[in-house]
This record gives structure tokens, C-alpha cells and sequence, in this order.
């Protein structure tokens, strides 16, 4: 019992050995590069990439094949991409209509909107989605949810798997260390801070949103066998909605509904948290019905 719940420790031993190398790749970038980057947006980066970059040898640690990932054939996973994606259209508009409706999100009237400038920012956001979807999906909902499936409950593995997606959001040093001061350990002390924020109590709303979001992904996840098509097509449409959000609209920080969403991008927050526990409890006691 206690090998399988140190099995969830794993995922950690990875984030940690990944950053670690990226704080040392990241300070012999730096020195090729000169300053044109700040070395946190370097360690970011580098750790980005080395994740997943790891999927690999993990895969094949675990003798893993794609569809073990829940990746179908190619001619399901593009169904599958467009269906998550309406999934994902239908469990996130309701929550613009109603931060809008209340006075949250008020329209950017700074801007000279035009249907070419709206067009073009829809394209733009919806790739950036897509980048997004397709980088943390077959992490947190390929093979970290196999991973820890083969070894713990589907509950925990949801669970667990959740944690280190809501975590990892929030791995971040906003220190600006100057180049000439750069040394080969800099990279280190910004990752001592990027963890030390996960400690930090005024992001805890937006962390109890995005662990739920990653629950639903992980249930839908759990629900289709090679179903990671559906939760890369969902997670696209809610990030590309949550771009076009911050684009189209402004916060307004003196309304009284302010308490809904948080401050990490004015759209995760309680009222999120809600609506997704309600879709969740809407879905189960729809199939106990139908069972």
C-alpha cells in the first residue's frame, strides 16, 4: 500500500529533475543569447520542453503504446478533437455569459474593433490554444494518468494527476536577475521561488479552479478509453475562449461580483469551481439513471 502511494511521489522526482536541468540549460542559454531573454523565461521554457520531452522514456519505462496514452487512430482523434472542443464550447460559455451579465467582464471599448481584427485575434488565440492543449494534455492526461493508474485507483489517479496540473500553473519566479549577475546557480534560486509560490495563500482560488478543471479532463479522460482527443479538443476550446475573453473584454475590479473569478486571468476562480463540480454532478447522476 505505501509503494503505491509513493508511486504518486514520481511525478514529482521528474518536475524536479526537469527544472534542475532546465536551470543549468538555461544559464549556458543565457550565455550564448546575451539578454535578450530574462533567464526565468529561459528556465520556462527549457523545463517546458524537457517535460515533455520525458513522455519518451517514460513511455518506454513503462512499455507504454499510444493508445495506452489514450491517443485513437488518427481518424477517431480528429472526431475526437472536434467533438471535446464543442464539449468544451458548452462547459465554458455559460460562465462568460454570466461574469458579462453581472458586470465582471465589460467589453473594451479602447479598442476600434473591426470583424478583420476580431478574425485575425480568433486565429492567433485559437493556435496558442491548440500549442497549449497538445503540450499539457498528453502530460497530465497521457502519461501521467496511465502512469499512476497502472499503480493506484482511477480516483486517485484523476486526483493526483489534477494536483501536479493545478500546481504546475503556478511555478513561477517573477525575479528578474540582470545578466551580468547571472551565475550557474541563478537558475536555482528562481526555482526555489517558483515552488515556494505555490505556498502563497492569494492563489489559492485560482488553484481550486484549475484542480477542478483538471478533474473534469481527468474524468472525461477516464470515461473514453483512448479518449485524450476529447480532452486536448475541450482544454483548446476553454483556453482559446479564455484568450478571446482577455482580448474582447476588460475586468472591472470595483464590481461587487469581483469575488467570482481570481486574479490569474480574470476567468478561473469560484465561480468556475461551481459550474464544473455542477456539470460533474450532473453527469453521474444522469448515467446512475440511465444505468
Amino acid at each position: 500500500m505505501m509503494r503505491n502511494i509513493s508511486y504518486a511521489i514520481v511525478p514529482l522526482l521528474v518536475l524536479l529533475a526537469t527544472a534542475s536541468l532546465a536551470c543549468i540549460v538555461g544559464y549556458f542559454v543565457m550565455q550564448g543569447l546575451g539578454d535578450q531573454f530574462t533567464l526565468s523565461k529561459i528556465i520556462h521554457k527549457s523545463a517546458q520542453l524537457f517535460l515533455v520531452l520525458s513522455i519518451f522514456p517514460a513511455m518506454a519505462y513503462l512499455k507504454f503504446k499510444k493508445g495506452d496514452l489514450g491517443f485513437a487512430v488518427r481518424a477517431v482523434f480528429l472526431k475526437q478533437l472536434f467533438q471535446g472542443f464543442g464539449l468544451g464550447f458548452v462547459t465554458l460559455m455559460p460562465v462568460f455569459v454570466v461574469l458579462y451579465a453581472l458586470g465582471v467582464n465589460v467589453i473594451d471599448d479602447a479598442q476600434n474593433w473591426t470583424a478583420g481584427l476580431v478574425a485575425k485575434k480568433m486565429a492567433i488565440s485559437l493556435s496558442l490554444a491548440l500549442l497549449i492543449s497538445m503540450i499539457e494534455e498528453p502530460i497530465f492526461r497521457g502519461i501521467l494518468f496511465a502512469g499512476l493508474k497502472r499503480k493506484l485507483p482511477v480516483i486517485a489517479a484523476i486526483l493526483i494527476s489534477s494536483i501536479y496540473y493545478a500546481a504546475l500553473h503556478f511555478l513561477d519566479s517573477h525575479t528578474e536577475i540582470p545578466f551580468q549577475q547571472v551565475h550557474v546557480l541563478s537558475g536555482f534560486t528562481l526555482m526555489g521561488e517558483a515552488f515556494a509560490n505555490l505556498l502563497n495563500p492569494a492563489i489559492l482560488s485560482a488553484f481550486i479552479a484549475l484542480l477542478m478543471v483538471g478533474i473534469f479532463l481527468g474524468i472525461l479522460r477516464a470515461q473514453v478509453k483512448e479518449g485524450l482527443g476529447l480532452c486536448i479538443g475541450c482544454h483548446t476550446c476553454w483556453v482559446w475562449q479564455i484568450k478571446m475573453s482577455k482580448s474582447l473584454f476588460n475586468t472591472d475590479f470595483n464590481s461587487e461580483y469581483l469575488y467570482l473569478v481570481s486574479s490569474y486571468d480574470g476567468v478561473v476562480g469560484p465561480l468556475v469551481t461551481i459550474w464544473l463540480m455542477l456539470a460533474i454532478t450532473l453527469y453521474f447522476a444522469y448515467k446512475r439513471l440511465k444505468a
